[in-house]
């Protein structure tokens, strides 16, 4: 440990760096961590995603995590107290894993349930974005680990994410898309900032310094770190100029001393460029030294945590994200004495799907499956080894000649995972191009035929006992894989035995296969091969006919169905968007032909956003479950046995149909941009605004128990100024059975100010925590300047008029039971936070 350091005065520690130190410092010499001057005894600092769990600093070998529930899920809890709590555990979980620098929370806008990042995002509705983040900012700084708030700003869709300008009008910039940073920013000063990938007004997030040094810098009082999001650098000078400290990942493809002296010369940076950004660096680092001296210093050693304690509290976080969207006749709770037999029935019973893909995936400690949780909590399958009997799969790696051919061995690893990803991680004594042979045995418990399939970034052939099955080596279709880098899905189908163990070998080299006439050669070329590894995926290939009839059989014979469904990370991930609403494979046939054979179906769906629901009108319960990490088994039994009573409500609209929503006619990008038409009316706005009537609405959520709102007032406004402020309070009086919670929200309309404004715009909320039976509380939400101003464009500046301010307070977007007006009696404006 080095007191020098963390006792240094920063200005001058700077002027004690050398140029070629000072461009060190800018950028990153592998994927995570920050650059070490061993030479003033600077140390470096580690990162590790990310937004639902902390992986650690490897994905080839990763260290088993506690994985929690994605953030769509953590925004249905409209709950700032809870998710304080969940910053506190990721913060416990980062350093476990040594890094002292979390990469979350995810604060972008869910502007379309297709965008292929949206389960990684609070809501819809910037208030309740912003509000969330703070909290979950403040509870990972509290314990001295640093937040980044990411992607600074308007990433909201993965379709050509490092190219496309986004064109959003001014008013909803600052309104719906940077106004949730902005509330982070003031209620929890969030250590780092990371840039999106994209443009805003044709300049790249990392490169725009009106963002960063205009908005962020001087209007925010912003006074931490700025990172590039990885590989969202473009260029030496804009960058440096425009205020992005960090490039990052490692090493640097722009702040080289090569590319840095050039750019001297040139007198397109200056070393007082290089100087500020350095100083921003040093003063973030000491920090985090003097905070976690331990871990800074320390081993560098990973962990996994895992406790009673722990594990109890994802289950109760987890059972709070769950949303109960329809519940006819009172079907759930499913308890004794109503309910005798059960049926389980869909894709993911048995399955064990906890979150999206990308960024946000990791390698759970354990996980429950819904399966697995039901039968447990009420009143096998696939084995894969090595040749020498270890769980997991051989991995070696080789060298490789001119001919394409693995010659000599380099290292081996054992692996426990089919999903083979090599980005921050490369054994010594490997060359440019380099191979891999992922060997191990395959037994199944039953005769079954099997379906492999096999998608790379490099190329590979997969055989089974020794037979050439799958041939992703010869000729390749880009696909989706390792975002947008990869290869399609080769699939091939073979007979399995019983108890009979085949040998799976997978031959792989870093290069992929040359193009071919018919190829696509812009998309083959459109991106740098920055990550190389192989996915494989393996199911029993069912009769889907038969399936469906057994399962219809099945339900007829059972007093209650529960079918449990919905998306994977193959359909949501970074990298990609959703094509549309609908469930995969024949999901929607499945729960249609359930659902008639006993009407007492209940649908439990695990996705990160919106799904279509051509049968909700034929099954009696429908529960929304996101990906709710390790203990979604777990906490999905606690509500339907009603251990839990479920709180949840919508932090999004959920359409009847695609064509319903704000942005179908303008997602995704059209000659390198995406026109935000729906302007400010994002999400409920929208609905609301055109009469169209949602699958369910924002805010929506049901309970066990009922309540019933009374006797709104509203304290204040105590001034017509930016010290405005005024406090709502409401009556809520459990009217049910049993105890329950409820959220309160309060929208408000904004008085004629010449502009078009969406009529209702959420401005607050509170929850009321376990209401007993008959017993009533007063819930109090306050609002301040931020409730009745908007952006006066023309002006730059945040406006209030003076008039009549109406107040709509209820439990969803659509059921506001209670409405009374406030008056301002002077117009102000106002600047910053």
């Amino acid at each position: 440990m080095s007191q020098s350091f963390l006792d240094a005065n920063i200005p001058e520690l700077v002027k004690k760096l050398t140029l070629d130190e000072k461009i060190k410092l800018l950028s990153a010499p592998d994927w995570w961590n920050t650059s070490a001057i061993e030479r003033l005894n600077i140390p470096a600092v580690r990162m590790s995603d990310g937004p639902n769990g902390v992986r650690g600093s490897s994905h080839f070998v990763a260290t088993p995590a506690q994985c929690l529930p994605c953030a769509t899920a953590l925004g249905s809890t409209f709950d700032p107290e809870l998710i304080f709590q969940v910053g506190e555990f990721l913060s416990a979980e980062a350093k476990v894993k040594s890094s002292v620098i979390l990469l979350a929370p995810t604060c972008n806008i869910q502007r379309s349930p297709l965008g292929g990042r949206s389960f990684e995002s609070f809501s819809e509705d910037p208030t309740l974005s912003g509000t969330l983040a703070a909290a979950y900012v403040n509870g990972v700084q509290s314990q001295d680990v640093a937040a980044t708030i990411k992607h600074f700003v308007a990433n909201d869709q993965e379709h050509e994410r490092t190219a496309v300008d986004s064109v959003v009008s001014e008013r909803a910039l600052r309104e719906i898309y940077l106004y949730p940073f902005m509330l982070a920013q003031k209620q929890s000063k969030p250590w780092a900032f990371m840039t999106s990938y994209g443009r805003i007004d044709g300049v790249h997030c990392s490169e725009n310094k009106r963002l960063m040094d205009g908005i962020l810098r001087k209007e925010w009082g912003f006074e931490g770190l700025v990172m590039s999001d990885w590989y969202g650098t473009y260029s030496v000078d804009l960058a440096i100029k425009a205020g992005l400290d960090l490039e990052m990942p490692g090493p640097s493809r722009w702040r080289t001393p090569l590319l840095i002296t050039h750019s001297l010369s040139a007198q397109k940076v200056l070393v007082k460029d290089l100087e500020d950004r350095a100083t921003t660096i040093l003063t973030f680092v000491q920090m985090l030294a003097q905070k976690n001296a331990r871990i800074v210093y320390g081993n560098g050693h990973e962990g996994t945590r895992d406790s009673p304690e722990a594990r109890e509290f994802c289950r109760k976080l987890t059972a709070e994200t769950i949303v109960l969207l329809k519940n006819e006749k009172n079907l759930l709770p499913l308890q004794s004495g109503r309910v005798k037999k059960i049926a389980i029935i869909g894709p993911h019973a048995k399955t064990s799907i906890i979150s999206g893909g990308g960024s946000a995936a990791l390698r759970p400690s354990y996980a429950i499956t819904p399966l697995d949780g039901l039968l447990t909590n009420a009143p096998s399958g696939v084995e894969i080894e090595t040749p020498n009997g270890e769980d997991g799969w051989l991995c070696t790696f080789y060298q490789v000649d001119d001919q394409k051919h693995l010659t000599e061995p380099v290292a081996e690893y054992v692996l426990n995972d089919s999903r083979v990803r090599i980005n921050d991680f490369l054994p010594k004594g490997l060359g440019e191009e380099w191979g891999m042979k992922v060997k191990g045995l395959l037994t199944v418990d039953k005769d079954m035929p099997f379906e492999l399939g096999l998608a790379v970034a490099g190329r590979a052939k997969l055989y089974v006992s020794g037979k050439l099955l799958i041939d992703n080596w010869t000729k390749q279709k880009p696909g989706e894989f390792f975002y947008g880098q990869g290869t399609i899905e080769q699939k091939a189908t073979i007979d399995l035995l019983a108890d009979k163990p085949v040998e799976i070998e997978i031959v792989y080299i870093s290069s992929s296969a040359p193009p071919s006439p018919d190829d696509d050669i812009e998309k083959l070329v459109s991106q740098p091969a920055l990550m190389r590894g192989l996915r494989l995926g393996g199911i029993e290939k069912i009769d889907e006919d038969k399936a469906i009839e057994e399962a219809a059989d099945l339900a007829a014979r059972s007093d209650v169905a529960v079918v449990i469904g919905g998306l994977t990370p193959e359909w949501e991930s970074e990298g990609f968007d959703r094509p549309d609403l609908t469930l995969p494979r024949r999901q929607h046939e499945l729960i249609a032909a359930v659902a008639k054979a006993n009407p007492k179906t209940v649908v439990v769906i695990q996705a990160g956003s919106a799904v279509d629901m051509p049968w909700v009108n034929e099954v009696a319960s429908v529960i929304q479950a996101w990906y709710s990490g390790n203990e979604a088994g777990n906490a999905i039994a606690d509500v339907l046995y009603g251990k839990i009573n479920p709180s949840a409500k919508l932090p999004l609209t959920f359409p009847i149909r695609i064509e319903d929503t704000p942005s179908y006619l303008s997602f995704g990008s059209e000659n390198g941009k995406v026109v935000y038409r729906e302007d400010l009316f994002v999400g409920y706005k929208h609905y609301q605004a055109r009469k169209i009537k949602p699958l369910f609405a924002f805010g929506h959520g049901l309970s066990y128990t009922s309540f019933a709102l009374s006797n709104l007032r509203i304290t204040g406004p105590s001034s017509s100024d930016a010290n405005f402020s005024a406090e709502v309070s409401v009556d809520v009086t459990n009217t049910g059975s049993v105890a329950g919670s409820e959220v309160v929200q309060v929208y408000v309309s904004l008085p004629e100010n010449g502009t078009t404004t969406p009529q209702l715009q959420l401005k607050g909320f509170t929850k009321v925590r376990n209401l007993p039976p008959g017993a009533s509380q007063t819930a109090t939400i306050k609002l301040d300047k931020y409730a009745v101003s908007f952006w006066d464009t023309p002006n730059d500046v945040w406006k209030a008029v003076k008039g009549k301010y109406e107040v709509h307070v209820g439990t969803s977007s659509e059921q506001l039971l209670l409405e009374s007006v406030f008056e301002l009696t002077e117009e102000f404006t106002w600047s910053g936070l």
